[in-house]
């Protein structure tokens, strides 16, 4: 790369601190006019995906739609610049709705705002708490059976536009749902379908004919003449949807950029302002805490995928800094929950994204898109933007995924599969999550405890590696001893030979010790100190042997109870107790 069009920041010296370092990293390598061209290139072509998409989400999830053009823009922008991955995308999802929808019925836009915040405050603090890695041990059968969910809920929710059908308020929950679309299927709308099944098919159909142009491109335009040229009486983003200026109502979308606002200031549920209070913030906890662990955990799996496509790393810190500021922000703004988008990301890099200013450009043209045509956004025809979120939502169904699990994994991870799926569809995702996290955890105590054993190693012993004197037993303790192991393994403790003065407890193949595991274990050796059995433990590693000091094991047991390096030192402690006891000719292999 020519060294004159390498940018000054390039001299930035790494951070301790996880802020930026996606953008900090980038300029560190250096960056010219050709990585500028393909970023802005880039941003371009997103940009034309995300704005339909923005709205189309915006719609869905109960708010106007030039708050998901906010959001891109605001939480687009900042998540890029002070997140950790070089090409994520950021904005609203699909995969929000099923969360944000409820809250917007229940609380109106403010209460949507007020939840992004708090949200974000959350997904900010994860961060600096380094909490990122941790997103990594959410079990697979958990996030694919919400995210087929989600898919199910989304489409549900697009049949009332699609379809055209007569329905002044959908429900909360989702069978209530499905019964009132089934009862308004009478009502259907031929011109509403028409434009649907229309604007479906091109979705459908141009990417198997060209990547070239993006399909919402062309589908949702065209849906637009086809309606205005041809006079259809289809609903339009100008005839559902209006805003106030200066006092005078007008239709669509305002043509302005994101202005400052206190979120608590927006409309409730009944259309007047918020009323901000204790009570409010209370209620919408849960809410929020549902909008950063899925933010969170929709964020780093974009960007884990996006690692997977450039064969770069990103940090999951910086990135969820960079998705908790973006959060926390954007409602000031008019903009809602946000997070790292698959879809948007994997377009980004397959544009030729080199770094966190494609997406930095994303937003900016977004914003310049909404000065410059907002008035012919308002043509769209709301039953295109369904047909929008239809293919999104097959699209995240990951059904070969799903069917895969099903026919091909342990009967445990189906279980948490189903239960994921059908928690998110007929109740929420924050008992959806809870409930599968709880699940996979016990499924992993389990086949831990199922790995976790103790085997006695009697002096008669074939082996020749341990040679012990006949009133000595090893007990080889392998596996984690945890609380979900723990009481299984040491159950095996509990009887002793008749003669036995030793037991040696070799803890060579124990890599970690919990707070359960050290309570079982010292039972099991007060039961032995009961029976006038002396005990060694050998071998011990690094982490359980912390622990046990901690424990002061040695100091209040130090009559009955020492602990050795390695199992030959045990067992020469061993041999040299039986000696002891029983003076005269020995076995012991090095008095031979």
């Amino acid at each position: 790369m020519p060294e004159q069009h390498r940018t000054a920041l390039a001299a930035l010296a790494p951070s301790t601190t996880p802020f930026a370092s996606a953008i900090r990293r980038t300029f560190k390598v250096g960056y010219g006019l050709r990585d500028l061209r393909g970023d802005i290139m880039a941003g371009i072509v997103v940009a034309v995906v995300a704005l339909p998409l923005s709205m189309a989400l915006a719609i869905a999830s109960g708010v106007p739609p030039q708050h998901g053009i906010y959001t891109a823009i605001v939480a687009g922008g900042l998540s890029a610049l002070l997140g950790g991955s070089s090409v994520q995308v950021t904005g609203p999802t699909a995969a929000f709705v099923v969360v944000l929808a409820p809250i917007s019925a229940k609380f109106g836009l403010g209460g949507l705002l007020l939840a992004t915040i708090m949200a974000g405050g959350l997904m900010l603090a994860a961060g600096l708490a380094r909490f990122g890695r941790l997103i990594e041990f959410i079990p697979y059968p958990v996030t694919t059976g919400f995210t087929s969910g989600i898919a199910v809920v989304i489409a549900t929710l697009q049949f009332k536009d699609f379809f055209g059908l007569g329905i002044a308020k959908m429900p909360e929950h989702y069978i209530e749902k499905v019964q009132t679309i089934v009862a308004a299927a009478p009502t259907l709308h031929m011109p509403d379908m028409a434009i649907g099944l229309g604007s479906l098919a091109v979705l459908v159909l141009l990417p198997r004919l060209t990547r070239a142009i993006p399909s919402p491109l062309v589908a949702l335009p065209a849906a637009g003449l086809v309606a205005y040229f041809m006079g259809l009486d289809v609903a339009t983003i100008n005839s559902r949807f209006s805003y106030e200026l200066a006092g005078v109502t007008h239709h669509g979308i305002p043509q302005l950029p994101p202005m400052p606002m206190l979120p608590w200031t927006a409309p409730g549920p009944d259309g007047q302002q918020l009323v901000l209070s204790l009570d409010l913030i209370r209620s919408l906890g849960g809410s929020a805490f549902a909008i950063a662990m899925l933010g969170a955990i929709e964020s780093l799996l974009s960007a884990v995928v996006s690692d997977g496509m450039t064969g770069l790393r990103h940090d999951p810190d910086a990135e969820l800094i960079g998705q908790g500021v973006g959060n926390i922000v954007a409602p000031f703004f008019g903009g809602f929950a946000a997070t790292g988008a698959i879809a948007r990301t994997a377009t980004n890099i397959r544009c030729g994204a080199r770094s966190p200013v494609a997406s930095i450009s994303h937003a900016l043209f977004i914003l310049a898109a909404v000065m410059l045509v907002a008035p012919l956004l308002g043509y769209l025809p709301m039953a295109s933007m369904a047909a929008l979120l239809l293919v999104v939502a097959w699209n995240m169904s990951e059904l070969k995924h799903f069917v895969h699990v099903l026919r091909t994994g342990p009967r445990g991870d189906v279980l948490v599969l189903l239960a994921c799926f059908l928690l998110t569809v007929i109740f929420d995702m924050v008992v959806s999550v809870s409930v599968g996290v709880v699940l996979a955890a016990i499924l992993f105590m389990r086949r831990m405890a199922d790995v976790s054993s103790v085997n006695l190693v009697a002096a008669s012993s074939e082996k020749a590696e341990i040679h012990l004197p006949p009133t000595a037993i090893v007990y080889q303790i392998g596996g984690p001893l945890f609380f979900g192991a723990a009481q299984k393994a040491m159950s095996s403790l509990r009887t002793i030979q008749r003669g036995i003065q030793t037991v040696i407890l070799d803890l060579t193949s124990v890599p970690i010790i919990d707070a359960t595991g050290l309570v079982n274990l010292e039972s099991s050796i007060e039961r032995l100190r009961k029976s006038g059995i002396y005990i060694i433990i050998a071998g011990v590693q690094a982490e359980p042997l912390k622990a046990i000091a901690r424990a002061g094991w040695e100091k209040r047991h130090h009559a009955w109870l020492t602990v050795r390096r390695s199992l030959e030192d045990a067992t020469a402690l061993a041999w040299a107790r039986h000696s002891e006891f029983h003076p005269g000719p020995t076995d012991r292999p090095d008095a031979r």
